[in-house]
């Protein structure tokens, strides 16, 4: 029962998602025609069977059944409907074939247009909502850098301060994956040991993070400070609180948090010695101290402390865990000086804008490496099915994540789109160019001819892409 809900809930978010972009591309096709006085016979978002349709006017408006996608039908233009029943008479005055060439290419790029459009008005939206976020560079003094990451083989080491990636310096620490895989070729700078040194990146980096998972990278920033001390277990009973910031466990010397995962990804249950640090203003000294915890010294104003802890079980009973949780919200904030600036709807403006740039050009970059053969083809296109865990897992995290995905699909059609294949506005597009350039237009044989090529092309390379899903699963 669970397995089916949580299906349904997928497929409850994917159509939502994919209903706003659709209806927002053919949106675009709609109002430039009606715009330039075209009569447009139908707008459909959906493809047949029609489960819901109304005509008002001279346009028949349908809910279709296959949520894959939809179309503006608009007399006098060569579509997916291959109707040209009435091409071979002269042109009426309200046919598309009838208008200016740039009113046709104004109409056919509208779709395009305002899937950016949309994009930028979510990703200005929640910037206005939800404030601008971010950790800048120049606070984060080093990084911790995992064994056999990506950044480990590119030459990157732990306690390395990151300068700039692709020659750009690094304001957002944020910003570091984005850059990475904007950057053409990959560099990355850092500063160590006083001096400053770059290495370059591999060509297929994209391939190399998606193959990696959670740890993408490899780099973290996340310092030995806890958030908290869970009550009743290991780390509460000894005395830990908030901003306690652990230095060493059974031993060994920690700085991040990564560390300290990865050292109880070691332990055996048995008694070990931990050691951490507290700053004497944030609680009473005296009063801290449990039965098995001990005050070792006394620096300035900071306070260090030592406990023979045994970890516990977790829940699922498949480590051993402190009880301890990762810095976060007023502690990360502390500690590394996140910054959360309310932002005014100009500067939210001007965010959002910024924001639609970046994501699109990464868009662009990421494809023209994947169709170059520099990353791999299978490995980093996704379809539907993998459209829809991505949309169901930001669903789940929440309404901006939700959000930005549904802004960042918006970018992906709009760039799929404009791409010169027949059967999508790029193809019309191109023939539309060739019309203004030469004066005539493309004979309907041709276009009839390469419009088939094209959608047997997208079917062949949708069919593709929901088998690649199912194998990846």
């Amino acid at each position: 029962m669970e397995f089916a809900l949580e299906i349904l809930a997928t497929i409850g978010w994917v159509l939502l998602a994919i209903t706003i972009l659709v209806f927002v591309h053919e949106m675009g096709h709609f109002l430039t025609a009606k715009m330039f006085n075209m009569r447009v016979d139908k707008f459909s978002v959906g493809f047949p069977p029609k489960i819901l349709g109304t005509t008002i006017g001279e346009t028949e408006y349908v809910l279709g059944a296959t949520p894959l996608g939809g179309y503006v039908k608009i007399a006098g233009m060569v579509d997916e409907s291959m109707d040209t029943d009435n091409l071979q008479q002269e042109p009426e005055p309200w046919e598309f074939r009838a208008k200016p060439v740039w009113q046709r290419i104004v109409v056919i790029t509208a779709g395009v247009i305002f899937n950016i459009i949309l994009a930028a008005i979510i990703f200005i939206s929640l910037k206005y909502a939800y404030g601008d976020n971010y950790i800048p560079a120049e606070n984060v003094e080093q990084v911790y850098i995992q064994d056999g990451s990506i950044a480990h083989d590119i030459g990157l080491r732990t306690g390395d301060r990151i300068v700039s990636v692709g020659g750009k310096e690094l304001e957002r620490f944020s910003d570091l994956e984005e850059f990475t895989l904007l950057s053409d070729p990959l560099t990355i700078t850092v500063e160590r040991g006083g001096e400053q040194l770059t290495y370059e990146g591999p060509d297929d980096i994209m391939t190399r993070m998606g193959k990696a998972g959670d740890d993408r990278l490899g780099v973290e920033i996340h310092p030995s400070v806890i958030f908290n001390a869970e009550e009743g277990m290991p780390a509460g009973d000894a005395g830990m609180q908030p901003f306690d910031n652990i230095t060493s466990i059974a031993g060994s010397p920690v700085s991040f948090w990564i560390e300290i995962v990865n050292i109880m990804g070691t332990v055996d249950g048995s008694p070990i010695p931990v050691t951490w640090e507290r700053e004497l203003s944030r609680a009473d000294t005296a009063a801290a101290l449990a039965e098995n915890t001990r005050l070792v010294a006394v620096n300035g104003d900071v306070a260090t402390y030592e406990a023979t802890i045994a970890p516990s079980f977790d829940e699922a009973g498949e480590k051993y865990m402190l009880g301890v949780a990762p810095p976060a919200g007023e502690v990360l904030a502390e500690v590394i000086g996140v910054r959360m600036e309310q932002v005014p709807i100009g500067r939210a403006v001007v965010l959002g804008m910024e924001e639609t740039w970046t994501n699109s050009i990464a868009i662009v970059t990421s494809l023209k490496k994947i169709f170059s053969g520099r990353e791999d083809f299978r490995e980093n296109l996704g379809g539907p099915v993998k459209v829809a865990q991505v949309t169901k897992q930001a669903a789940d995290a929440g309404a901006f994540s939700f959000w930005r995905i549904v802004a960042l699909l918006s970018i992906t059609l709009a760039i799929m789109n404009i791409l010169p294949i027949p059967a999508l506005d790029g193809g019309h597009l191109i023939f539309l160019i060739y019309e203004g350039i030469t004066r005539r237009e493309p004979s309907l044989k041709v276009r009839m001819w390469l419009q088939q090529i094209g959608m047997v092309l997208l079917l062949v390379f949708m069919t593709f892409l929901v088998f690649n899903d199912i194998l990846r699963l």
